[in-house]
């Protein structure tokens, strides 16, 4: 068995034939049966204006996750700094701290991110890269945890312990999170160069240096972990066969090839749909680049891959990130790879224990 802990972050994926309400409600679902089975954290998202994505307010989503749970950590992954004030972000995390003392985690993506019309709608820095350079969100960064910390000349209300800070980071982010000694959710390339069973490649020599790189410049903080912490976003689809599990990951594979080709982010599309599609031209080189980052087949399987991928990162924690059309065969490849941790094993039942 795996000997490290799950987490979940359900970016609140609308699907085709179903409402927006119906997407986020489902969060809460995921919420539970994740707390059920043991997972440490269930995490959301921002994004804004995205067809394919709900959810857009961090802060509101996780205030209805921790009231739906009791024991599982709820966080974002991540609030985009540079389009929030910081004290704004700081004040929000502190309300949810307030009314669920330690359970709260506040992760930060650095990414500009969005499109013209929503960053200009967003409207904090409108388009200016110098608002939005890595010295102005080291700077908001900076702003944030004093105001956490209670070392700001603002006064942080309510007064609570601040809640973990962790950031979304690759390249200049991991520097930077070393910096600041924060933990690092790493995924996408870096995680995927890692993932597969040849680790001789130049993406996965960049990968190593990069983490390697983190550990070795991590600068402890007063309220922070001692020792720098790397927790591991992967896509993870489980199913009784591996043609079962490849045809799960087709849809978000496909709205990928969508994004890139198209400009818009789909909803997931229902599975007949996508079953048997024939990608032409670049979509197929989006396709296979899609489906690569993607863990998916037999119980075993993915057990053994994701064993591979800590054993290479020194991941303290997996956060698992995929999605399906299938509510019911995305419920069922939860609970078989939440079954791999020996922690969250323990933790479900502690957890099943302490209902009775």
């Amino acid at each position: 068995m795996l000997d490290v802990p799950l987490s979940l972050l359900d970016r609140a994926r609308a699907r085709d034939g179903e409402s927006d309400a119906a997407a986020l409600a489902g969060v809460v679902v995921r919420a539970r049966r994740a707390e059920a089975r043991g997972l440490r954290r269930v995490l959301v998202a921002e994004h804004h204006a995205v067809p394919g994505v709900v959810g857009s307010a961090p802060a509101v989503l996780m205030a209805a996750v921790l009231a739906a749970t009791r024991h599982v950590r709820v966080g974002s992954a991540g609030v985009m700094l540079p389009h929030h004030q910081p004290l704004v972000v700081a004040e929000q995390a502190a309300t949810l701290e307030a009314l669920h003392p330690g359970r709260v985690d506040l992760g930060l993506g650095r990414s500009p991110g969005f499109t013209a019309p929503v960053r200009a709608a967003l409207g904090r820095h409108g388009t200016a890269p110098d608002r939005t350079g890595d010295a102005a969100v080291e700077e908001d960064l900076r702003e944030l945890l004093a105001l956490l910390r209670g070392d700001a000349p603002v006064t942080l209300r309510p007064a609570v312990p601040a809640p973990p800070v962790l950031l979304l980071a690759t390249g200049g982010g991991l520097r930077l999170a070393a910096r600041l000694g924060l933990p690092v959710v790493v995924g996408g390339p870096l995680v995927t160069a890692l993932a597969g069973e040849d680790d001789g490649t130049d993406a996965a020599a960049r990968a190593r240096a990069a983490l390697e790189g983190y550990r070795a410049g991590f600068v402890a903080a007063p309220d922070g972990p001692a020792a720098p912490e790397v927790l591991a976003a992967v896509d993870v689809l489980a199913a009784p066969t591996a043609e079962e599990a490849a045809a799960l990951a087709l849809p978000e594979a496909w709205a990928h090839v969508d994004a890139r080709t198209t400009g818009s982010f789909p909803p997931l599309a229902p599975l007949d749909d996508v079953v048997g599609r024939v990608p032409t031209g670049a979509q197929e080189r989006h396709l296979a680049a899609a489906l690569a980052g993607v863990v998916a087949g037999t119980p075993a399987h993915v057990e053994e891959v994701l064993a591979r991928l800590v054993a290479r990162t020194g991941a303290s924690e997996l956060v698992l990130t995929a999605s399906t059309t299938d509510r019911a065969a995305l419920d069922r490849s939860d609970a078989a790879v939440a079954a791999l941790s020996a922690p969250a094993v323990a933790a479900a039942g502690a957890r099943a224990l302490s209902r009775r």
